[in-house]
């Protein structure tokens, strides 16, 4: 199985180790985000990736969140 964001293969939860671990980061990045702001899911996806200071990795992962409606 392909990760759902690059070619690369697939290792768990539909990514590749590198989108994996992008992942992770943004989840556990968003309780902060959210105690400090008070912002929406699909607000701190699009905060992520349009952040010049984000990473490639977590900037792709945020867009297909995004794009794709996972919550």
């Amino acid at each position: 199985m392909k990760c759902s964001v690059c070619d690369r293969e697939s290792v768990q939860e539909g990514f590749c180790e590198l989108h994996k671990k992008a992942y992770e980061n943004v989840l556990k990045k968003y309780d902060l985000w959210k105690k400090a702001l008070e912002i929406s899911w699909k607000e701190y996806l699009s905060e992520v990736a349009k952040n010049p200071l984000t990473g490639e990795w977590a900037r792709e992962v945020a867009e297909y969140l995004r794009k794709s409606g996972d919550n």
